[in-house]
Order: structure tokens, then C-alpha cells, then sequence
């Protein structure tokens, strides 16, 4: 069984690198959207907080799978109603991107509450004596409010990390080849020949998130001993 699996070797190694690239996509989107999002629902004006505040609520209180069927197929769906209305060929949406977009944007919610608890954890002396040295805005957040933010913050992203990087076995139902459906197409090569590996091949599965995981959680590690510097 061990020979099985190395010949799908490459295309689990494929697999391995898209479910990656998908997750560090989706990951540095998120964070974006967190930071915007965590800016809005902290400022004083409501057209702002607001719109924020229904985007998290509305997203994570929706099941991710639910969300990723209904966003990827809904646009599919637009887009497809455009293009009969104006006589084009349809537009197939890449799952790659789609993948990334949609994951961003649920995760963005909760990188949304990780951000603006850790900017809430932050001592309000440390801007006023910002403020007091005639730093600017942008000065006083690149050295003084990001870095302790970041302090507090990176336990919540090292968790919301772990569950992007599963998430993104969602994205095999629309039809991404990641990790997932690799081992999905190997299990049904095996049956087409009179075999049923369903268990080695999604074991081999489990196994490779989980060496992510545990890459992932050293990773985080160090960052935690680099933005603690100084601290007990």
C-alpha cells in the first residue's frame, strides 16, 4: 500500500502546494479585511461601525460551507445571467481565486475581533505620549500601536491560521485539486480497479495537514518569543 501512495506521490505534492499558496492567499487577505474591519467597528462614526459590525455578525454566524457554495455559485450564476443577456461566451470563475477571495472574506470577520481586541488591549498612555512627542498618525501606528498589538493579537491569529488551513478543503467541492481532492481522485482510481483505499489515501490526508499544523504552530512560536521581547 506504501507503493500506492508514492505513485500519486506528485499529485499529492501538487495538492500540498496549492492547499498552501490557497491558505497563504487567504490569509494575507483576511488580515487586510481584519485590519480594515477592526478600524471601522473602533471608530466614532456609525456609517462606519456599522456596516462592520453587520459583516461580522452576518458572517460568523453562517456555516463556512454554506457560504462558499453560496458566494462561488451565486456569482457564477450572475455572471453567467450577463453573458446570456449580452450574447458572450460565460465566464468560468478560476476555483483558485475564488477559493482565496471567499476564504478571505469569511475569515476576515474573525481576524475583524482578533485585531480589534488587541488594539483595545493596548494602553491608551502609550498614543497620548505619541501624541505628546508630535508623531504622526501613521508614525505613532507603525511604532507604537502595531507592535503591541501584535503582541497581543498572535495567539488569535495562529488560531484563526490552524482553521484557514483546514478550510481550505472546502474549496476541493468547487473544484480546486488540493490536498483533499487528490486524495478523493485517488480513492476512486483504486475502485475503478477493483480496490477500495479510502482509508489509506485519506489518512495520508489527515497526515499532511497535520505536519502543516505542527510546521505552522513552530512558526508561530518564535513570533510570539519575538514580539514578547521585553515582556514576562
Amino acid at each position: 500500500m506504501t507503493s500506492l501512495v508514492f505513485a500519486y506521490g506528485s499529485q499529492l505534492w501538487e495538492g500540498t502546494v496549492a492547499t498552501v499558496q490557497l491558505a497563504l492567499l487567504s490569509l494575507g487577505l483576511s488580515f487586510v479585511i481584519g485590519l480594515a474591519g477592526a478600524a471601522a467597528k473602533l471608530s466614532a462614526n456609525r456609517w462606519y461601525s456599522m456596516p462592520a459590525t453587520v459583516y461580522t455578525t452576518l458572517i460568523r454566524g453562517v456555516p463556512d460551507l454554506v457560504l462558499m457554495l453560496l458566494l462561488f455559485y451565486s456569482f457564477q450564476d450572475l455572471l453567467n445571467r450577463i453573458t446570456d443577456a449580452f450574447k458572450q461566451s460565460q465566464i468560468e470563475i478560476d476555483p483558485f481565486l475564488a477559493g482565496v477571495c471567499v476564504l478571505g472574506l469569511i475569515y476576515g470577520a474573525y481576524f475583524t475581533e482578533t485585531f480589534r481586541g488587541a488594539f483595545l488591549a493596548v494602553p491608551r498612555g502609550q498614543l497620548e505620549a505619541a501624541a505628546a512627542f508630535g508623531m504622526t498618525q501613521g508614525q505613532t501606528f507603525r511604532r507604537i500601536l502595531f507592535p503591541q498589538m501584535m503582541r497581543f493579537a498572535l495567539p488569535g491569529i495562529s488560531n484563526n491560521w490552524q482553521v484557514i488551513l483546514k478550510a481550505t478543503a472546502l474549496v476541493s467541492i468547487i473544484g480546486l485539486r488540493d490536498v483533499v481532492r487528490v486524495a478523493q481522485d485517488a480513492i476512486t482510481g483504486t475502485v475503478s480497479k477493483g480496490a477500495y483505499y479510502a482509508f489509506l489515501f485519506l489518512l495520508t490526508a489527515a497526515l499532511i495537514y497535520l505536519l502543516l499544523a505542527i510546521v505552522s504552530d513552530w512558526f508561530f512560536h518564535i513570533l510570539m518569543k519575538r514580539y514578547s521581547v521585553g515582556f514576562r
